[in-house]
């Protein structure tokens, strides 16, 4: 019998990787599959340095804007998170052959700010400054033309020019809750602003947060693997903090585990941001089978089958 004291984990289900993060992995690997490398990849290509790194080693190269990139006949990728319009016209006008890897569901979020500033709308965007999905979306329309929301406070601030001529969109990768609160506010003040047909936060993000929230409540601490950049890994951590989880961590290998943290504790749930691969959750599993007598535990609130196709270019390449 083992002395180790007993640990058990409870790994949230759904949990990594989303239809959107895979296609754009997907797609820098069969570029450089079928062109070769170098493969240029505008911003990281989704926010995890485990991902990043082990295309560099494939032999992507990263860089934050096009005028990084020489005169060269190599594809461009764009990054999952969307691009300003500018930055396909700035493309074209070097000739550069250019991939989009914009997930579909950040696309459709373009499409509709696109739609309601051709009707003449006002464009409200909920989301985070600087964060690149943020700069993509408010890039597909003129200055002045949309607006950034990123609190309740923000809402009682904004000062549109026609307050009967709104129309509000999100970030994909927003806390649920916190979006909610936010739109309340929209429409309590604004009551003829208009919502999107279908909730703008993707399918992912609210089954990692759900999942987060079935298990954070009962476990002594949460680990939530994922890039301090990546903004759906962050509103995971504040999730489980929220559900009353004494200790909340974001991490992104278990080189990172700060082990004060997790003096004394008997339960342990584990997710994993949309853009983190399953290899670091089993990392992390390991070290802790190290210290610890494991027991593992799915907590499965919501099945996924959800998948993207590739740009065409790559689907007939690989058809071929």
């Amino acid at each position: 019998m083992s002395d180790l004291p007993r640990l058990t984990i409870k790994l949230c289900a759904p949990r990594g990787f989303c239809a959107g993060v895979d296609r754009a992995i997907q797609i820098v690997e069969l570029a450089l599959e079928r062109y070769g490398p170098p493969v240029y990849v505008r911003h990281e290509i989704v926010h995890n340095r485990f991902v990043v790194d082990s295309l560099k080693a494939k032999g992507a190269v990263f860089v934050e804007e096009l005028s990084e990139i020489p005169e060269t006949d190599a594809p461009v990728v764009f990054s999952a998170h969307g691009v300003p319009k500018a930055v396909p016209s700035e493309a074209a006008s070097r000739n550069m052959f250019y991939l989009d890897a914009t997930c579909p569901l950040v696309s459709k979020v373009h499409k509709e700010a696109q739609l309601h500033h051709k009707r003449g709308r006002e464009v409200v965007l909920i989301g985070h400054a600087g964060h690149p999905e943020v700069v993509g979306t408010m890039g597909q329309l003129p200055e002045g033309t949309i607006s950034l929301i990123e609190t309740v406070d923000d809402v009682a601030r904004f000062e549109p020019r026609d307050a009967g001529n709104l129309a509000w969109v999100s970030q994909t990768t927003l806390s649920v809750d916190d979006t909610h609160a936010i739109v309340e506010a929209l429409t309590a003040r604004f009551p003829e602003i208009v919502s999107p047909h279908k909730d703008d936060i993707c399918y992912a993000t609210t089954n990692r947060q759900e999942a987060v929230k079935a298990v954070a409540p009962d476990v002594d601490a949460m680990i939530v693997v994922g890039a301090p950049n990546s903004s759906n890994s962050q509103r995971l951590r504040e999730v489980a903090e929220r559900v009353g989880c004494p200790v909340s961590v974001l991490i992104q290998r278990a080189s990172d585990l700060d082990w004060s943290d997790f003096d004394g504790v008997r339960s342990l749930g584990i997710t994993a941001g949309a853009s983190a691969p399953e290899t670091l959750v089993e990392e992390i599993i390991a070290v802790f089978a190290e210290r610890y007598a494991v027991t593992v535990e799915t907590v499965r609130t919501a099945e996924e089958t959800i998948a993207f196709n590739v740009p065409r270019e790559l689907r007939t390449e690989a058809a071929e």
